[in-house]
């Protein structure tokens, strides 16, 4: 597999707000978990009046760490990379307080079906619905302040980067982490649409990227190369271990993922699961008996090429 330079770990006070680029200040929820590394980290960008990204779970907590570090300025617009629970439910309360904006690419989508245990109320926010609808392209600006929305489906459909002009910089949400790679779980979560997005974010040469957990990417050319490269590397995997003889995501995930913590297997197989989907749909695999590409399918390889 190819390896990913990961960037070392954030020094965490939960609470504090941290300078941590000339426009851009951060402070860290106390959440931490296996999917969320040491918590979410809520950006404010800008001076006076500023823009708040992802503001995060609902914890009082952490909402009153957001007030104390926005004392004396105004909100301006408060954006929203996706709706999973760790990411929006708070931008509600901080709208309330602020009577900013939520600026977003959509609701969450109704899909219902169980991710690792959990239904989709407890692990998607389905309330949020954002003030403006963005599209990609489209700007939210202030003053020193300029964003442009970049749609990134793959994670999530209704997932959103933004790319601040005056640094160069892109806030890839979780498209983009540097302490892991991404769950990528269907049926919202779509591994092809995943990649295309991952190939704009390498063309689009940002200098840093800012991820909602973990630490700066301030190489990121190499950085987003190696993710890509690691999502293929495992895409061979996934389609030789069927190949091989293993046609279940259970038995591919305890080969392939032999060296991983088994509390994360569940998630892994979400992710093996995207990868055969998206070789089903380029023909190199098929699903045996009637049935859809799901958790519970049986794979087998395409013995001979699809009529034209």
């Amino acid at each position: 597999m190819t390896g990913i330079p990961f960037v070392a770990p954030l020094a965490v006070e939960y609470g504090r707000v941290d300078q941590v680029s000339p426009l851009i200040r951060r402070v860290v929820a106390e959440n931490p978990s296996k999917y969320t590394y040491l918590g979410t980290g809520t950006y404010i960008v800008g001076r006076g009046t500023v823009a708040v990204i992802d503001p995060g779970p609902r914890l009082d907590s952490h909402f009153d760490a957001l007030v104390a570090a926005l004392d004396g300025e105004r909100v301006g617009a408060i954006l929203v990379t996706h709706c999973h629970a760790d990411h929006s439910p708070l931008a509600a309360r901080l709208r309330e307080h602020s009577g900013a904006p939520t600026y977003g690419f959509g609701p969450a989508s109704p899909v219902v079906e169980a991710i690792e245990g959990e239904t989709l109320e407890e692990s998607v926010d389905l309330e949020f619905v954002p003030d403006v609808a963005l599209r990609d392209g489209e700007i939210v600006s202030g003053p020193g302040w300029t964003f442009t929305a970049v749609h990134t489906p793959g994670h999530t459909s209704n997932h959103l980067c933004f790319a601040l002009a005056e640094e160069r910089a892109l806030f890839p949400g979780d498209h983009v982490m540097g302490w892991s790679t991404t769950v990528v779980a269907p049926p919202d979560g779509d591994m092809a649409a995943y990649l295309r997005s991952l190939d704009r974010l390498i063309d689009r040469r940002d200098e840093v990227l800012w991820p909602t957990h973990g630490g700066p990417i301030t190489d990121a050319g190499p950085f987003l190369d190696a993710y890509r490269a690691h999502r293929l590397d495992r895409e061979a995997q996934v389609f030789d271990a069927v190949a091989g003889g293993l046609v279940d995501i259970p038995a591919i995930v305890a080969v392939l993922y032999a060296d991983v913590r088994e509390e994360l297997h569940k998630a892994a197989g979400r992710s093996v699961l995207a990868h055969l989907v998206k070789l089903v749909a380029d023909g190199r695999l098929v699903v045996e008996g009637d049935g859809s590409a799901g958790p519970e399918a049986r794979f087998g390889v395409l013995r001979s090429p699809r009529p034209s």
